[in-house]
């Protein structure tokens, strides 16, 4: 009998061991899951407050949309009907050549068809009436109906063909240069008589100044700006 209860004794002890291995893995494993639970939770928890706090500020970012629409709608609305605004801005569109003009100045008429000139009106020519008309206080100008504006390119295409803003203006066989300049006219006529016209007309152009009431086209251009930005500063 003594046998049997030492036979018997391994088996249990090793049942025993198992089962004691069983539950403290139980309790491990149930353990390890209520931490993943409580994590879980506090994630789930963390991500409400997240997206609580996302919808709040799409919502004041929406409210702040629309307040700067209708205070840019007020603005735009305000320009539409401010004389000092409106005034400001016919300032500028004339500054940059984008407003048609005019106003007391002088006209005047190059023909240099004189077959016996030897050197007919080239480009750096047309830009040293210019720079003259400029120099003498001239506050628009055009020739042959091309606004001068600050892009204004004179140059030469093929053999004889001159162009101004990229638009031809004079043939092979020669036209005559109508340069118009708003300003005081007296001021101009005797800068460009003084200047300009007697050299002109030793070389055998015809040459006439008249002082009038002078109307300049708005530029036709277009401006592009690619690689220059507004500088912005802090205030």
């Amino acid at each position: 009998m003594h046998r049997w209860k030492r036979n018997l004794a391994l088996p249990v002890t090793m049942a025993a061991i198992a089962l004691g291995f069983l539950i403290t893995l139980q309790a491990h494993t149930q353990k390890n899951v209520s931490a993943a639970e409580q994590i879980s939770a506090e994630r789930m928890t963390q991500m409400k407050s997240v997206m609580s706090n996302s919808q709040a500020q799409n919502i004041k970012l929406q409210g702040d949309q629309r307040t700067l629409l209708e205070q840019l709608d007020a603005m735009r609305k305000q320009v539409g009907t401010d004389p000092q605004l409106l005034a400001q801005l016919k300032q500028l569109q004339i500054l940059e050549g984008t407003q048609a003009v005019e106003g007391p100045g002088i006209q005047i008429s190059i023909d240099d068809r004189n077959k016996k000139i030897l050197f007919p009106l080239g480009t750096d020519d047309i830009a040293r009436l210019i720079n003259t008309l400029k120099f003498a206080g001239a506050e628009v100008i055009s020739v042959n109906g091309q606004r001068i504006v600050g892009s204004t390119a004179i140059v030469l295409s093929g053999s004889s063909t001159i162009l101004v803003n990229q638009v031809p203006i004079n043939r092979a066989e020669g036209i005559p240069y109508e340069l118009n300049a708003i300003g005081d006219q007296n001021t101009l006529s005797d800068y460009f008589t003084k200047l300009e016209a007697t050299g002109l007309k030793l070389n055998g152009l015809t040459v006439s100044i008249t002082r009038k009431i002078v109307r300049i086209p708005s530029y036709k251009g277009a401006y592009a700006f690619k690689q220059a930005k507004p500088v912005i500063t802090e205030t």
